[in-house]
């Protein structure tokens, strides 16, 4: 049984009635960033019931030491974690002497609501404490799109049943610990606590990594219209507090501002971090919360004006759409070319890092879409900046002259994943970035980014598969031994028929590269073979491997095989399987797992989604009858590719049910894993489920083409896409499909093989 606690609405995420049992999981599903910085929905007030507290810093992270029991050459000396930040959000409230604590009080007409539209978060309940006073709080809080280093909430109090004296005591807290150290290590070094009038700071810096941070808060307290003066501050150690008293009358109402936030090192000279957050407390000043907020929801309305995907007839659908898309927007931004997206971005610890192959293969097309070409353009560059990185992970297992692998997991370059058949055996990340390289340029006609960056990391791309294949005499072909595919169930295994084929398809896209660059960019041609030493003799070697490429393949199921050993597998179809035994990852041993033929997410039609125009219909629908039945779906990353796959083979009611697994994935917690966060990078796979899978969006032969389907369960659905700089709405219903050009430019558009021109600002019907 799924959770259903969550009200379906189309533009809120809201909650209802006081659970304990839910607030972890609450906490990520409420959980609020702007791409800068983020936080986990706890409470301001004090809470002792069971929570999981988390504030996160965009590109702040700690080198936990690894903790292995067998030690391999090649291995990473720690795992990068996202370190859970000093807590700005705190305020202790006191009410007649009693705290306000949701796990020792009485609860009533308890609800929280996430504003997807608008961009805030707010929660407003009635309780009844220990000392028999009734209270009404309303919170609201929200993290600035327009001043990414700062917050605001506005917490306010009522007290229904008596007159009372209301203390709030706002605060900081840098004395934090992260719920999943390796070895209980001190991730925060506090330097400094101080408090000036109504503005507070705490100075910290990380543990060997050194990031320095200010964390900074500024409070206001009024009442009935008024400010209160007579604030007083205390500090120790690692807590700052501010303090307001203030005796009210029974229903009066008494509201306490908190504004608060960081400065950081990355942003700003380490000296001048405190100088640094006046300033945006100054101007937060003069702004004001009410104008903050206004400017706020303005902020999201720009961004929900390209970004939104309107589907009528299914609000839970709607609902699924546009938390995705909320979400990944508040991680990722595409302002600082340093940042990346996290699989669980602001909303959790799990995974560490901040880049895995998730971003080139299912968020760079979603960027790409519906921001400018300028946001995806940042992070293929992040991966330039890390190609001397890639090259030194790849000298440490064994390669040389230039090769390079990427990592599976990073923060800066450098692998940071210690399980064996991962670190050392997925290599097909790599493919990947390379992939996303040649998916950039056909989707935004942007060819610069390959002679400028691209093509020098094509180049120890490509080195690193020559040198990873070896010849099979037996075979009388190239062969890839010992990998894991993206079917994390399948370990240490030869001829993942997936990382093959992208190792040919990566050489043979490089050897044309290099002949394009040489005709095209003569001078950015000879900086690059100067840098990487290449010679024709190399180039020629690798098209021997890339021509000569095994592909393990059974003629008589007439489909490629996952890798050689496949068939060896018994082979029990999932639905076969007993209902009691799923998820296999939580109810069987490993060694059950890696003998079975189950499969965790797309493999073999992982290459068919990349590589579908190599293949016909009819070996897509082989492939898809083959390999989907024998998969779990037990990575979140899963769905998405089979809803598509799906909708491209007419099979609707499959594409609409993987499509609302992917959609609803965390708000129905459908791996009963929602309370360790979000999965924020398959988010962007929801998104291309509707756009690619329903709307049928591809580039063909350089044309932008569409083959429109929509779900029974929908009455109309919509999405803009910015394809080379014009701007497309596209609206589909039962029997027809229309189109709008934005923009001053015409375009020529495929809609069901069919040439449609598209004229500005003119509604277009097909």
């Amino acid at each position: 049984m799924n959770q259903d606690y969550i009200k379906a609405d189309p533009w809120s995420i809201i909650e209802e009635g006081f659970a304990a049992e839910q607030v972890k999981s609450s906490e990520s599903l409420f959980s609020i960033g702007n791409g800068a910085m983020g936080q986990r929905a706890n409470f301001e007030e004090t809470y002792s019931g069971e929570t999981f507290q988390g504030s996160y810093i965009a590109g702040v992270y700690y080198p936990d030491k690894t903790r292995v029991g067998w030690w391999k050459n090649g291995y990473p000396e720690y795992f990068a974690k996202v370190l859970n930040a000093p807590n700005w959000i705190g305020i202790n409230v006191f009410v007649n002497g009693t705290p306000i604590d949701l796990a020792t009080c009485k609860v009533s007409n308890y609800r929280r609501e996430l504003n997807m539209q608008e961009g805030w978060y707010k929660r407003s309940f009635n309780a009844i404490l220990k000392n028999e006073t009734e209270i009404h709080v309303e919170a609201i809080r929200f993290l600035s799109l327009n001043l990414d280093e700062i917050g605001a909430i506005s917490y306010k109090i009522r007290v229904i049943n008596m007159d009372a004296e209301v203390v709030f005591e706002p605060y900081l807290d840098s004395g934090i610990t992260n719920e999943d150290s390796n070895w209980d290590d001190k991730f925060w070094n506090t330097t400094s606590a101080e408090v000036f009038g109504d503005r507070a700071y705490i100075e910290a810096h990380t543990m060997k990594t050194n990031f320095k941070t200010c964390t900074f808060m500024q409070a206001s307290l009024h009442y009935n219209n008024t400010s209160i003066a007579g604030v007083t501050g205390a500090s120790h150690d690692t807590f700052v507090s501010l303090k307001y008293t203030q005796n009210i009358k029974k229903g009066e109402e008494l509201t306490l501002i908190k504004y608060g936030g960081y400065t950081v090192s990355r942003n700003h000279d380490e000296t001048e971090l405190k100088s640094a957050a006046n300033t945006v407390l100054d101007e937060v000043s003069v702004i004001g919360f009410d104008f903050l907020l206004k400017k706020q929801k303005a902020a999201w309305a720009a961004i929900w004006d390209m970004s939104d995907i309107v589907i009528e007839g299914d609000v839970k659908a709607q609902q699924g759409i546009r938390f995705n898309i909320f979400q990944l927007n508040q991680t990722y931004l595409g302002t600082d070319s340093r940042l990346n997206i996290g699989p669980k971005g602001f909303t959790g610890e799990k995974y560490g890092g901040s880049t895995y192959w998730d971003t080139e293969a299912y968020c760079i097309p979603f960027y790409m879409a519906t921001k400018d070409d300028k946001v995806a353009r940042k992070l293929l560059k992040y991966r330039y900046n890390h190609l001397e990185k890639a090259i030194e992970n790849a000298e440490k297992l064994g390669f040389g002259n230039g090769a390079a692998l990427y990592p599976m997991v990073t923060m800066n370059g450098e692998e940071c994943h210690n399980e064996w058949e991962i670190t050392f055996e997925e290599i097909h990340r790599n493919g990947a970035i390379a992939f996303a390289i040649y998916n950039y340029y056909r989707y935004t006609g942007d060819y610069s980014y390959i002679p400028e960056m691209g093509l020098e990391v094509l180049i120890g791309i490509a080195k690193f598969w020559f040198q990873r294949a070896n010849y099979s005499q037996s075979k009388e072909k190239y062969v890839i031994l010992g990998v894991t595919g993206p079917n994390e169930y399948e370990n240490n295994v030869n001829n993942n028929w997936y990382t093959n084929y992208l190792a040919k398809w990566c050489i043979q896209y490089t050897l044309e590269q290099l002949l394009k660059v040489k005709d095209g960019y003569p001078e950015d041609y000879h900086r690059i073979i100067g840098k990487t030493k290449l010679t024709t003799v190399e180039c020629e070697r690798w098209k021997k491997v890339a021509d000569e490429m095994y592909f393990p393949f059974d003629k008589n199921y007439d489909v490629y095989l996952q890798q050689d050993g496949f068939l060896d597998k018994d082979l029990v179809k999932v639905a076969d399987l007993e209902k009691t035994q799923r998820p296999i990852n939580q109810k069987w041993s490993w060694d059950r797992i890696l003998r079975s033929p189950y499969i965790k997410q797309a493999d073999v039609l992982q290459g068919f989604y990349f590589f579908e125009d190599h293949f016909t219909l009819g070996e897509l629908e082989k492939h898809f009858d083959f390999y989907e039945p024998f998969t779990v779906h037990e990575s979140s990353l899963s769905p998405c590719v089979h809803s598509i796959q799906a909708a491209k083979l007419g099979r609707m009611e499959q594409a609409y049910k993987f499509y609302l697994r992917t959609s609803r994935l965390d708000l129905d917690d459908y791996n009963k894993e929602v309370e360790e966060g979000l999965h924020i990078t398959s988010m962007a796979g929801t998104w291309m489920s509707i756009v690619e899978g329903f709307g049928g969006m591809r580039i063909i032969n350089d044309k932008l083409c569409f083959t429109p389907q929509i779900p029974k369960q929908w009455e109309t659905y919509s999405f803009k896409v910015n394809f080379r700089n014009r701007i497309i709405k596209v609206r589909v219903t039962a029997n027809k499909v229309t189109f709008e050009l934005i923009g001053d430019r015409e375009v020529s558009i495929r809609v069901n093989d069919k040439k449609v021109e598209l004229i500005p600002n003119k509604l277009v019907v097909v």
